[in-house]
């Protein structure tokens, strides 16, 4: 097992060197698990949200709201496919983010998938393990990878996670490159996951009124990237965010969350529970779909919150290709005199850079408005 660094844990504490701290962090190659695993009682400084109140005090409805409504979830198995599209209008119209059930994808892979990304996250770091061969905080020319907050240096606040990325198209991981005992179970969900995201985006397309492959014909199912995010339980949760506050960049991600709670939506000022619920998906809407659809569908805004219980373990699968050269605006089919183009035209790539300048929990798409 790697050796725990030795950090502030108080917030008033002095001497402070963030740098300093996030790297130790980062030479245990263990990520928040292996502090967890060490058996820390309490949250480092570089994991304190500067107030807490701002992120577990918004949880409480104010005096005189209405309750707080139930995240939609749609069969899209159902027969009555009408009823389907018109339910993924609402829900992406109003919410920005929705579950999916009736989908398809066999309860054995979403299992596997689950069981191997918390294999991997409880595993110990240092020398000689899968974290230390995957770790990685340059990942340009890597297909898989392992690290504490993509965004660790950057980031005001560590969250109090860790992840394993893949990317599974245009260019898939050899064999060698995932880890050792779930390769085929990772490239099996994978390409479950792909065939859901083409379903979502013809549902989506006719829910715009839409031919059912237009948002795929114009690239918008192109690449494949999978993370596993993993959120150990949090000895102090009050102090912790699991992560921030955020809309995704892209145009849809789908997500597996295992039994643990954590994961919120903002609707109508509110935080609402998104429930963990077997056998279905979180779905939610990116700023790039929201910007073509010149705002028929929004961005879904969501957080995780660090919890005492757990581990929470998540997947995501969202389509992503850095080398596409296709440029987005506005779709011209749903614009009119009485509606025009909301969004200045940018490549998916530039769209993404920009949101990786301004960082995690800042709204990239009011600086692309005309």
């Amino acid at each position: 097992m790697a050796t725990a660094p030795s950090f502030a844990a108080d917030a008033s504490a002095s001497p402070y060197d963030r740098q300093a701290e996030l790297r130790a962090l980062d030479a245990t190659k263990a990520g928040v698990q292996g502090l967890v695993a060490s058996g820390a009682t309490t949250v480092p400084r570089i994991f304190q949200v500067a107030d807490p109140k701002t992120i577990h005090g918004a949880v409480k409805p104010t005096q005189g709201a209405a309750p707080r409504a139930a995240v939609p979830v749609i069969d899209i198995g159902w027969e009555d496919h009408a009823a389907v599209v018109a339910a993924i209008r609402h829900a992406a119209a109003e919410w920005g983010i929705f579950l999916v059930k009736g989908h398809g994808v066999p309860q054995e892979v979403l299992s596997a998938a689950l069981r191997a990304a918390k294999e991997f996250h409880d595993a110990d770091g240092g020398e000689g393990s899968e974290k230390a061969r995957l770790f990685s905080r340059d990942p340009a020319n890597k297909t898989v990878w392992y690290n504490t907050n993509f965004d660790l240096y950057q980031s005001p606040v560590a969250g109090w996670r860790d992840s394993l990325y893949m990317t599974m198209e245009p260019n898939p991981p050899a064999l060698g490159e995932l880890p050792d005992s779930s390769r085929d179970v990772f490239l099996d969900y994978a390409k479950y996951l792909k065939g859901l995201q083409e379903t979502l985006f013809g549902l989506l397309s006719e829910a715009l009124g839409l031919p059912t492959s237009y948002l795929s014909d114009i690239g918008c199912n192109q690449g494949q990237k999978v993370f596993c995010n993993y959120y150990p339980p949090c000895p102090q949760p009050e102090l912790a965010i699991g992560i921030v506050p955020h809309s995704d960049w892209g145009f849809l991600t789908v997500l597996l969350q295992n039994q643990f709670p954590g994961l919120q939506a903002l609707h109508n000022d509110q935080w609402v529970d998104i429930v963990p619920t077997p056998g279905t998906f979180v779905v939610n809407i990116g700023d790039l779909l929201q910007l073509v659809s010149n705002d028929n569908v929004k961005s879904g805004e969501h957080r995780v919150l660090a919890t005492s219980t757990g581990p929470r373990v998540s997947i995501t699968s969202y389509p992503t290709n850095a080398g596409s050269t296709r440029a987005y605006a506005p779709i011209k089919e749903l614009l009119s005199d009485k509606k025009p183009a909301l969004y200045k035209e940018t490549l998916a790539s530039d769209y993404r850079r920009h949101c990786a300048a301004i960082g995690l929990g800042n709204k990239g798409l009011p600086n692309f408005k005309l």
